[in-house]
């Protein structure tokens, strides 16, 4: 029997999110743990959609694994320039990723992660800048395990979080983009934390389900040398296959100069000396979405809990340049729960809850 909740997902993807269209090319990636009829409900439906050619690449964590354990240096050097001009072709990625085990790569060293990471940018910013694209994360059992779920209870949570109405909260969030495109000054204020910067004349972007499912957040991005202070995370993440909790950054001049963390503190340079600009914030963000309360280890969710921000060292986005380029986009998050946060010197959230009367329908 067909999942009516799978069937209305794929509908989600290609229709709202990538808006399949006739002659589109498209590239659909998924891996280990995507069952097969969400991949032939999706392809199906570009195909109706009148798209000319769906190519559909699977991964496979463990081989991708005996790469990094088996590969020489300059076979960990090659640039493959066929994925780059295939990617120049394409109008539309929707990718899928579906780890049965969301460590696979915690073993390999980061600095070669890092290294691979940045040979590749190429193919992730033509990806990012040149195709309308949308990823998700399907329900695995590896994924409920670390959420502490049940499959069941994480497939309830996943669908609940992803299949709602998303002209409508696009609708409810640009409120919160207008509020931003006029903001100077930003702080972040909580026990551990006293950051600001300025997002002087950075917009505010939102995301209702174009680009990641689940979505809810707007985002813009601090101008690029003005972030001063301090922060530490209170959300686990997981990058590069490696666990960090507790991350800690302090910055002069919109650069972090000091690093650590409670876990993971030992592959901290690794990320942040990836290049120039991986030690810059590219990126600060609301979650919004009320479905997802808490953190359960996925970033992709995370950085979307309502009443939650996300400073992000590494790559702004195209569609709010500060500037600043790099291999690395990680994004972190900070529960504000305990904290508050200051638009140009004014009182906008209070312990996760806009207080500005314009934003608290957003809570």
């Amino acid at each position: 029997m067909k999942d009516r909740r799978q069937a209305k997902l794929a509908g989600i993807l290609v229709d709202y999110s990538a808006g399949v269209k006739k002659d589109d090319i498209v590239m659909v990636e998924y891996s280990d743990g995507t069952p097969m009829e969400f991949i032939r409900e999706i392809q199906t439906l570009c195909l109706k959609r009148g798209a000319r050619y769906v190519n559909i690449n699977y991964s496979n964590a463990d081989l991708t694994y005996n790469f990094y354990r088996q590969a020489n240096p300059r076979q960990l050097k090659y640039f493959p320039k066929h994925r780059l001009q295939f990617m120049k072709e394409v109008d539309v990625y929707i990718g899928i990723g579906s780890p049965w085990n969301t460590k696979t790569l915690s073993a390999i060293p980061g600095k070669i992660l890092s290294d691979r990471q940045r040979i590749l940018k190429p193919i992730q910013r033509e990806r990012v800048d040149n195709t309308r694209w949308v990823i998700t994360r399907y329900p695995t059992h590896s994924q409920a395990q670390a959420a502490g779920m049940s499959f069941e209870d994480f497939e309830e949570f996943y669908f609940g979080a992803c299949n709602i109405d998303w002209e409508i909260q696009s609708q409810r969030q640009e409120k919160l983009k207008r509020v931003l495109d006029k903001v100077k000054t930003v702080r972040l204020l909580a026990p551990d934390t006293d950051l600001t910067f300025s997002i002087a004349g950075l917009p505010g972007i939102k995301c209702a389900g174009e680009h990641n499912m689940p979505d809810g957040e707007v985002f813009t991005a601090p101008v690029r040398d003005s972030v001063e202070g301090y922060i530490r995370y209170n959300t686990p993440s997981l990058y590069q296959g490696k666990e960090f909790s507790s991350v800690y950054f302090e910055f002069k001049k919109g650069k972090i100069v000091k690093a650590a963390a409670e876990q993971g503190e030992e592959h901290l340079d690794s990320i942040l000396n990836t290049d120039r600009g991986s030690r810059f914030i590219g990126e600060f963000a609301f979650g919004l979405n009320k479905k997802i309360r808490r953190p359960i280890l996925s970033t992709l969710f995370d950085e979307k809990i309502a009443g939650s921000i996300h400073l992000t060292p590494g790559a702004c986005y195209q569609e709010c340049d500060n500037g600043n380029r790099s291999a690395v986009h990680w994004d972190l998050v900070r529960i504000m729960k305990d904290g508050e946060i200051y638009l140009d010197g004014k009182l906008a959230q209070r312990h996760g809850k806009f207080v500005l009367p314009i934003l608290k329908p957003l809570n």
